[in-house]
């Protein structure tokens, strides 16, 4: 007689297999490339000159910081970023609604804004120094011109991605056009919409760095530049970890929003497993 093994038995050995650590390696890769970097500056494998150890770059940080100059950059740098990244997500947000629920509105602005989106930024920036001078609302014009892109971009195609079945069922059930967008649309478009606030994070701090080489007078791509000239590597250096830690930042932030917002799809509640 032949013994039949219970379903139950294979449980347990599947429930207690160690799973694989992807947060540990996630930032162990990082401080692995940062030791074999400090390795390889200290026994000379790396020129100092051209690319100094993290060690001398972070007492340059403590230096900086300690006579007031990187954290007075750092704020002026964040302001702009800050405020372009404002004006941007509104203007963005706000075209990509009316674009994805409205044929009339993507008529009269969708080609449009796709010429513009094909500019490349160094391709506007003299034209936006004729237009603002070097002042600050030029920097913010740049950096809230590449916020809004992406954002615009996404939005459109997270709600053209929406599942028709799920508005025809809604207007069964009765639900006007007011109620179809807050209880269908918005939420079924809130994935893509996610995806495209990380891509304008990002895009924000690439159109800062372009924007402080208008005649900026303070901020961390103002350090680079002054440190460019004086040939200080390890300024250099400092500026562009400051740039990828922000950077980090900012996707932990979307993340974030993302685990609290997207708590009812079981699609990306699965991949965040």
């Amino acid at each position: 007689m032949t013994a039949t093994a219970h379903p139950a038995t294979a449980e347990p050995s599947t429930r207690n297999r160690p799973s694989f650590p992807h947060r540990a390696v996630s930032w162990a890769t990082p401080a692995l490339l940062l030791l074999l970097w400090e390795i390889s500056a200290r026994t000379g494998l790396l020129d100092v000159q051209l690319l100094p150890a993290p060690s001398t770059v972070l007492g340059t940080a403590a230096e900086l910081t300690a006579d007031g100059e990187l954290p007075a950059n750092l704020l002026a740098s964040l302001y702009r970023a800050g405020a372009g990244f404002a004006v941007g997500a509104v203007v963005g947000l706000g075209l990509g609604l009316a674009v994805g629920l409205s044929r009339i509105a993507e008529s009269l602005l969708d080609r449009g804004i796709q010429m513009i989106r094909a500019i490349p930024f160094l391709a506007m920036l003299p034209l936006v120094i004729v237009w603002f001078g070097i002042e600050e609302s030029g920097k913010i014009f740049l950096i809230a011109l590449g916020t809004a892109v992406p954002l615009y971009l996404n939005a459109v195609l997270g709600i053209r991605q929406i599942d028709p079945k799920l508005l025809e069922m809604a207007r069964v059930v009765g639900l006007g056009r007011a109620e179809r967008i807050r209880w269908v649309v918005l939420p079924g478009a809130l994935p893509s919409i996610l995806s495209g606030l990380r891509l304008a994070l990002t895009h924000s701090w690439l159109a800062l760095v372009i924007a402080e080489t208008m005649g900026a007078d303070a901020g961390i791509g103002f350090m680079a530049t002054n440190a460019r000239e004086f040939l200080q590597t390890d300024v250099i250096v400092l500026v562009v970890v400051i740039y990828a830690v922000i950077g980090v930042g900012c996707d932990l932030v979307t993340r974030l929003l993302e685990r609290r917002l997207l708590r009812w799809n079981p699609a990306y509640a699965r991949l965040s497993a």
